[in-house]
Order: structure tokens, then C-alpha cells, then sequence
């Protein structure tokens, strides 16, 4: 199925090698990881599949799949370009013209310009906040502060502010966010018979 919407996006797969390349996932921050592979076209990866074991420290039952495509990676092969910014977002118009300056302009910001210590402000707060909504069983807006935390951790990972022993604080400082926010939303949906709706 999945060789089949390849060639249904117009890859000519009697003309390109496909591999798939054995790479389990793991996020330590999320509690998350899962048996994987990726997909290589031509030695470049292009799509992911994972299989996840557990999320947010949670096993999961049913085990649930993940399949992620590289579309600018696609696109590149499908219009032939050997750069991503080459890629025709529209007649006239490139994905560099769309993307490129804020790439120059989040690449400043996230390697240049984030005050270290705002960050760490910031982190603390996304921690406090994610508690009182746990406390408050609002695991959707916890849900947010886990993620601003993350990329917050990201931030201060990208200027170097976290030394390496740090590093390991704070990602079982993020994690254990992910496992309440995990733990909160599972125990709600327990609650209520594990409802589709």
C-alpha cells in the first residue's frame, strides 16, 4: 500500500532504489518511542513508519502506527530539483521565496539572539502552568505546556545554555510533564468507557 501511493504521486519506482532502513524512535522528553524503519529513495529518507510501544510513558494498548511523509523531500524528486528552496510553491513563485527568510530570521533567533535566562523564565512557567492544570484534570492545556517546554528545552539546547548534565535534568523535567499529561487524559477517557466521540 504504502509502494503504491509512491507511484501514485507519479514515482516511477522501477527507476528509483527504495529501501527500508531499520530506526526505532524515541523522543526521551516525550516518554515516547516505537519500533521503526525509514524509507530511503535513491539514499535519501523520505518517510518514517513507527509502530509505538509507549507514549508518555504509557505502554500503548493497542500498539498504534505512525506513517510520516517527507513532502518537500518528495517534491524535490517529483520536479526534479536538487534543493527544497528550488521547489515551485506556485507558478513564479519558489519554496524559497515563501520560506527562505523566515529560515534566516528563526535560524538568528534560535542560535543568536534567545535570552538564556528569559528561556529558562519561560521553561519554569510552562512547568508551573502544566502542574495547576493537572491538578485542575485539564490535560488539553496541559497537553500545550508540554510542548512550549519542549521547545523551550530545544531553545536552550540550540544556544547552548543547558550544560551536559543539565540536559538530563531538564529532559526528565519535560518527560515527567508528558507522563502526567498522558496519565490525566488516559485516566479521563477511562472515566468515560474510552468513548469515540
Amino acid at each position: 500500500l504504502y509502494l503504491e501511493s509512491l507511484s501514485e504521486i507519479g514515482l516511477d519506482l522501477t527507476k528509483h532504489d527504495v529501501r527500508f532502513v531499520e530506526d526505532n524512535w524515541e523522543s526521551p522528553t516525550l516518554g515516547a518511542w516505537g519500533l521503526g524503519w525509514e524509507v530511503w529513495l535513491n539514499g535519501m529518507e523520505v518517510s518514517q513508519f513507527t509502530y509505538f510501544q509507549q507514549i508518555g510513558g504509557l505502554p500503548c494498548k493497542p500498539v498504534s502506527g505512525e506513517l510520516t511523509y517527507g513532502l518537500e523531500r518528495l517534491a524535490m524528486y517529483l520536479q526534479g530539483v536538487d534543493s527544497v528552496y528550488d521547489l515551485v510553491w506556485v507558478d513564479g513563485v519558489s519554496y524559497g521565496d515563501v520560506f527562505h527568510q523566515n529560515e534566516v530570521e528563526q535560524s538568528k533567533y534560535n542560535f543568536e539572539i534567545a535570552d538564556i535566562d528569559v528561556l529558562f523564565k519561560q521553561f519554569d512557567e510552562a512547568e508551573t502552568m502544566n502542574e495547576k492544570l493537572i491538578e485542575q484534570a485539564l490535560p488539553y492545556p496541559a497537553y500545550e505546556q508540554v510542548m512550549k517546554a519542549s521547545h523551550l528545552f530545544n531553545l536552550l539546547d540550540a544556544r547552548h545554555g543547558i550544560s551536559v548534565t543539565d540536559r538530563a535534568r531538564f529532559i526528565r523535567r519535560v518527560r515527567s510533564m508528558s507522563q502526567k499529561v498522558a496519565k490525566a487524559y488516559y485516566d479521563s477517557r477511562e472515566a468515560l468507557g474510552f468513548p469515540i466521540k
